[in-house]
């Protein structure tokens, strides 16, 4: 009886163990299972090897030989030099199978990217939420931009260590136009005390494990939006696959709920009000694109592309999340690439939806660009040279230069509490960089050189010829000089003309 007591108890504890420790076995389990694709190959080899050289012993002995002989101490040396080059070399070439597997979903196409519409900065978004939140005490943990809505999410830590979050903030900060609305929501810090990164029951990432295990998340992925005044943490789920090659997959979606407290985990991310899709998995499938050749490729770096690291994208140079232009509600994770090594200018556009339906990778589409853009840097010295009356004085800057569909990019011109321009470019045309400044809200104020052919050049035709009407009409309505006849256009001259000759008759009958 006493036994069966001690193996019950022994039983109870170890289960109330596994249950609480969730969190850990399940980061236990993730951090294993990459190190199992690692280093199984060579310690498979080392293994063959030392049975080898036990059942050579053992046939030694067997027949009599008590001698130790050489053969088993040889062939234990030449099992750990095996295991050891295999090692390096499953290093290396699993590093090349990895990115393969992330590249599985790929699409190289030559079609220009479809339109996007522009956005404000991040950083904009960063530098307008802390005004807005009033007499909150906590910190900002997160800012996220959500397609959905065109506004920014940011998550605001209560102070303290046995905490959660204060509030959420979701705020419009517009890309030209006035309107700035803001909704502030509250969390119930007494029954929704949990938040990513936590101390014991008050982490979330505890809640989700023990809700679900053995999936994971990235706590840059998750972010806040407000329903009705109730904030909702939501954060993309990642699971692992794969025994030699471990990659990861999108797993649904926990959504927190900041009233209640209640944990919710699901696969059907249809009704998420914002992407669904894990930002990190995003970002290595574009880091995979350097396998898009062959092995030794790869290994030289000689194929693929990196995200542009230089000028107004400096710390914020990938995945843009911006949403499309036609009516689909659509949106994507949008990165300018540029070929490895020391080119700088971009030369394709990476696209991954925000959105995805369930367990495998998104289709992820890189669009060739023909003509290339200059990198982010000498883009941001070309706009300082053409367009020096608007940039950059005072607290003015170029923010982010990001794509915004078919051949274009567009850079933001203000300071981070006022976007006074915005400048598209079209890239190189006849071996000049096109570019146009326009107001915040996209109104066309002038072209450092409109590309033959754009909506552009064509709204600067319209303009000038009817500066041209309207000086003629001036002209002829007041008795003067009709002004520079050279810009008048050939229906306006031979108008003009016959206005002339009609004057003339008039003066030759009245004598």
């Amino acid at each position: 009886m006493g036994r069966a007591w001690r193996w019950g108890l022994t039983v109870l504890v170890a289960g109330f163990l596994l249950w609480y420790g969730s969190y850990y076995t399940t980061i236990a389990v993730w951090e294993l299972r990459k190190l199992f694709s690692w280093f199984a190959l060579p310690l498979m080899a080392l293994g063959c090897c030392l049975a080898a050289a036990g059942l050579a012993h053992w046939l030694r002995r067997r027949a009599g030989r008590r001698g130790s002989g050489t053969a088993a101490p040889l062939l234990v040396w030449l099992g750990g030099a095996l295991g050891l080059v295999l090692a390096v070399g499953w290093l290396v070439y699993g590093s090349y199978l990895q990115d393969r597997a992330y590249m599985a979903t790929a699409e190289i196409v030559t079609e220009p990217v479809p339109g996007l519409s522009a956005r404000s900065p991040y950083v904009v978004g960063k530098a307008q939420a802390a005004p807005h939140l009033g007499d909150v005490t906590g910190e900002i943990s997160d800012i996220t931009y959500l397609p959905d809505s065109d506004r920014f999410g940011a998550l605001v830590e209560r102070r303290g260590w046995l905490a959660g979050y204060e509030v959420g903030l979701v705020q419009e900060v517009p890309l030209g136009g006035t309107g700035r609305s803001q909704e502030r929501c509250s969390f119930d810090v007494d029954r929704a005390d949990a938040r990513i990164s936590g101390w014991f029951t008050h982490n979330l990432g505890r809640k989700i494990s023990a809700e679900r295990r053995w999936v994971r998340f990235d706590a840059g992925d998750a972010y806040v939006t407000c329903s009705g005044g109730t904030p909702v943490v939501v954060v993309p789920l990642k699971r692992q696959t794969g025994l030699l090659v471990v990659t990861e997959r999108p797993a649904g979606v926990a959504l927190y709920d900041g009233r209640t407290g209640k944990l919710t985990v699901t696969s059907d991310t249809s009704a998420v009000p914002g992407p669904s899709y894990p930002l990190s998995i995003a970002a290595r499938q574009r880091e995979g694109t350097a396998a898009v050749g062959g092995f030794s490729d790869w290994w030289f770096e000689r194929s693929g592309w990196d995200a542009s690291e230089d000028g107004a994208n400096e710390g914020n140079e990938s995945e843009f999340t911006l949403r499309y232009a036609d009516t689909s509600g659509g949106s994507a994770y949008v990165t300018p690439l540029t070929p490895q090594g020391e080119a700088s200018s971009v030369v394709a556009v990476s696209t991954v939806p925000t959105r995805h339906q369930g367990g495998s990778l998104a289709p992820m589409t890189v669009h060739r660009l023909s003509p290339a853009w200059s990198s982010p840097k000498a883009l941001v010295a070309l706009i300082k040279a053409e367009y020096r009356d608007v940039c950059c004085y005072n607290d003015d800057e170029v923010f982010e230069v990001v794509p915004t569909g078919g051949n274009t990019w567009t850079a933001t011109v203000g300071s981070e509490q006022n976007i006074r321009y915005r400048v598209e470019g079209r890239g190189p045309v006849d071996g000049r960089e096109a570019t146009c400044l326009k107001a915040a809200d996209g109104a066309l104020i002038r072209c450092g050189y409109a590309a033959p052919g754009s909506p552009e050049e064509q709204e600067l035709k319209r303009r000038e010829q009817q500066k041209q009407q309207e000086d003629a009409a001036k002209g002829s309505g007041s008795g003067g000089d009709p002004g520079d006849l050279t810009r008048l256009s050939d229906e306006q001259l031979a108008a003009l003309q016959r206005r002339l000759g009609d004057e003339f008759v008039r003066r030759l009958k009245n004598g």
